[in-house]
């Protein structure tokens, strides 16, 4: 038997090296089959509730794209990525089908005159739940359709290509028959041509302004790459009634965002204004911000902002004068917004950081300042006229604040309702429930005498999960438990369909019944199952889970959920090759770093590239295993960033050991983009592990030096810890085999595809035995098939040589 392993380990190894070091052309290999089978299972379908809570509609998901999908032409401009045969965003997920059910999940209806082979996206309900609109990409542009819910028809509306590069491609009026959507101009003329040789060089200059910015990918580059911005981001505003009815509103613009008033009257309109810059994203490019007529005249003019490429350093930070404008959901034609009182500096000590301002139409009068904020604002759920929720957030102490103000009280002051950790998952409240309002907006959802409103909860708890219903009493401040999910079911709730009689929809599951959705009467205790889901991971039933507790040597308690090969019994099979995943999280409290995540009571499904899938080649998988990164008081997370990286993973291992599944010989690790970063670092200061496998990380932090992750700090001022970090930094200290993976085109900010491509040179530079597999068209998830299976495959021969057969 030995001999037979040891055959086997030499002939991959010579593989792989002939493979690598001879650079022969390697074509997508496939995973053993059963890998194969979980990743093409067929796609759960989304749901969408109809805003009256009277119909549901199942869309219809395919299964993964192919790599010819991926490798359509794509541009890169202004942190965009776009797709310049359709107009619209590359890479983009699509629904094939729409059925109609009732409420109950009865009289299923599929909806007839989709176009063949359809892609449908952005559905949206009309107020009154009459229709749904939604996109369809053809292979050369983007149409907007409409459903017709009681005849379950659909029907192309407008020939007009619509404009989807800047992803706000049409909205409902409260009217119920008009939509509002961006159209293609219809003379925009040939696409502009790159000049076969270049004017001039490219040149950016900075006189003594202040411009620190983190990483960004896909930036612009050149003037050619404006000229392209400006032809492909261009667009009509137009509207165009449920009958087919068209009108053009004002100028064709560079158009990020409009957002039409509640009561249909105005539109509030984001143009993107050049100059433009290289080095941010085009939301930071400079803006006019104005309310128009539905006749595309402007009627005020809201503020001019300049290019945000010099914001104060830090989380929190934020331009200066009027931010985050859009309409109050609760008045027909109200604008607010908010305004630093710091400087947008969050290292300026401020009694007050934002105060709020309302200004109503006709826009003549002056703005009506209201409350102010002790934290960042973060959001407002409204709620009646003289009733609203005002939420504000401080990243440094993860301080979260909720308040009730009256938005009709000039300079208003504020009740605080809650004041927490955000950290602290066991005494989350949860979030206020909302509902329609008369102009299709969502607000606050009161019962019928307005005293009391409803709370979802997590419900986070040493036993894991459990959600909740909760009732607020306003007067009075406190809460009224309704339900908690109990085990052996974890049960989320949806919507509250009737308030007056109590009805909620849930999705239940366990750990042998897959998820569907249920109607809860909460004053009966009942429950009506309203779907039959299909389960599309039946072959993952017979594999053994549980939520595993243990502690790290400090004392810190963590979990994760351990799977385990369908029938193994330790007893006669003895400890496994096992794979450790996890991404480090920070903490500001060692409290709120032991919490437990994730429920014990769940069904086991996946992603198509998730290391469950392992479990079925043999080996034990311990997911998402907790690996806090906790800093309190005046010390910063990072400062021990390693050495609590070591101190997590040996506590799993032991844990895992102490069960008898795990041999402590046979040990993998990895991660994906900061869990790959982890990866790296594991092995760079520890022997613990066999052999990682690092997907699409970062491994040198001075190519990040602006900040990462929650690291606020800049390069400049905490070089030894981005140094200690950065495990390119001890290339030389790695000898433990190290896979790197990585997609070629990823655009996540920080994870450049040089990353993997430095760190493997530093690798193979001092001798260690690894691998870089660079999947062609993948950005930072891979999506292809052909590209999951053959990472499932590199994976496979990985751990397979250098865990199980070592």
């Amino acid at each position: 038997m030995l001999q037979i392993k040891n055959t086997l380990i030499l002939a991959m190894t010579v593989f792989i090296s002939i493979a690598l070091s001879g650079q022969e052309p390697l074509g997508y290999q496939l995973p053993p089959q059963e890998i194969i089978d979980l990743v093409d299972a067929p796609a759960t379908p989304s749901t969408s509730i109809s805003p009256d809570n009277s119909t549901i509609a199942f869309i219809g998901n395919p299964g993964l794209p192919s790599l010819e999908d991926l490798a359509r032409e794509e541009l890169r401009l202004g942190g965009m990525r776009i797709d310049p045969l359709t107009n619209g965003p590359s890479r983009r997920s699509f629904g094939n089908s729409i059925t109609l059910t009732d409420i109950r999940g009865e009289n299923e209806r599929p909806v007839s005159g989709l176009p063949q082979s359809p892609r449908i996206s952005n559905m949206s309900w009309s107020p009154d739940s009459r229709h749904m609109a939604f996109l369809h990409t053809t292979e050369n542009n983007i149409e907007l359709w409409l459903l017709d819910i009681e005849k379950a028809q659909a029907s192309k509306l407008t020939e007009h290509s619509i404009n989807s590069v800047m992803g706000n491609a049409f909205s409902w009026s409260s009217d119920n028959h008009t939509i509002v959507f961006t159209a293609i101009p219809e003379y925009r003329g040939e696409v502009p041509e790159r000049p076969r040789v270049a004017d001039g060089p490219v040149v950016q200059e900075n006189i003594g302004r202040r411009a620190a910015v983190r990483t960004f990918q896909d930036m612009l580059g050149d003037r050619y790459d404006e000229e392209l911005f400006d032809y492909y981001a261009t667009s009509q505003l137009m509207t165009i009634d449920i009958n087919g009815n068209e009108q053009k509103i004002g100028e064709a613009g560079v158009i990020w965002y409009f957002n039409l008033s509640p009561d249909a009257q105005y539109i509030l309109v984001n143009r993107i204004e050049r100059p433009y810059s290289y080095i941010v994203p085009f939301s930071r490019f400079p803006q006019t911000l104005e309310v128009i007529n539905m006749q595309g005249e402007r009627v005020y003019l809201v503020k001019e902002v300049p290019v945000s490429d010099n914001l104060p350093q830090g989380f929190g930070a934020t331009r200066e004068g009027r931010r985050s404008v859009t309409w109050r959901k609760d008045a027909p034609a109200t604008l607010f917004w908010v305004e630093a009182l710091d400087g947008g500096d969050p290292a300026i000590e401020a009694e007050f950081r934002d105060q709020l301002y309302f200004l109503v139409a006709p826009f003549t009068a002056q703005p009506t300042p209201s409350v102010k904020t002790e934290l960042r604002y973060s959001g407002i759920m409204w709620g009646k006229d003289d009733f609203a929720i005002i939420s504000e957030f401080w990243m440094r102490t993860r301080r979260s604040i909720a308040s009730i103000f009256n938005p009709n009280e000039a300079n208003a002051g504020r009740n605080i309702i809650f004041d927490r950790s955000a950290e602290d998952r066991y005494n989350d409240p949860g979030r206020f429930q909302t509902t329609r309002n008369e102009y299709g907006q969502s607000v606050l959802l009161f019962d019928r005498r307005g005293r009391n409103m409803y709370l979802f909860g997590q419900g986070a708890s040493p036993e894991g999960n459990r959600p909740f219903i909760d009732e607020y009493d306003i007067r009075s401040g406190q809460t009224t438990r309704l339900w908690r999910s109990e085990a052996p079911y974890y049960e989320t709730p949806v919507e509250i369909i009737d308030v007056n009689r109590g009805l909620v929809i849930t999705r239940r599951e366990s750990n042998d019944m897959h998820p569907n959705f249920y109607i809860r009467d909460l004053r009966r205790d009942r429950l009506t199952q309203i779907t039959h889901l299909p389960d599309p991971f039946e072959a993952l039933k017979e594999l053994h889970s549980e939520m595993i507790h243990y502690e790290r040597s400090d004392g810190i308690p963590l979990n994760g959920t351990l799977y385990l090969p369908a029938g193994y019994n330790k007893e006669i099979d003895g400890p496994l090759p096992t794979l450790l995943w996890a991404y480090p999280r920070e903490f500001r409290s060692a409290d709120a770093a032991g919490q437990v995540s994730g429920s014990p009571y769940t069904y086991t499904r996946v992603g198509a590239t998730s290391p469950v899938l392992l479990a079925t080649q043999g080996y034990a998988v311990l997911n998402n295993a907790s690996f806090p990164i906790v800093g309190e008081d005046d010390e910063e997370p990072n400062d021990t960033f390693v050495e609590q990286l070591v101190a997590n993973a040996e506590a799993a291992i032991n844990k895992l050991v102490e069960m008898g599944v795990t041999d402590p010989e046979r040990v993998a690790v990895s991660g994906h983009s900061y869990g790959a970063f982890m990866t790296a670092n594991l092995l760079a200061h520890s022997d613990i592990f066999a052999a990682g496998i690092a997907r699409s990380g970062a491994y040198n932090r001075s190519l990040t030096p602006f900040g990462f992750q929650a690291e606020e700090r800049t390069y400049w001022d905490a070089p030894d810890v981005y140094r200690h970090m950065s495990p390119f930094t001890y290339a030389h200290q790695i000898t433990t085999p190290l896979l790197l993976i990585h997609g070629a085109d990823d655009n996540n900010s920080g994870t450049f595809p040089m990353q993997s491509e430095r760190f493997y040179d530093a690798l193979r530079g001092h001798g260690a035995t690894t691998r870089l597999v660079m999947l062609p068209h993948e950005g930072h998830g891979y999506q292809a098939r052909e590209s999951a299976l053959h990472m499932h495959w590199e994976w496979l021969q990985w751990i397979d040589t250098y865990v199980k057969n070592r």
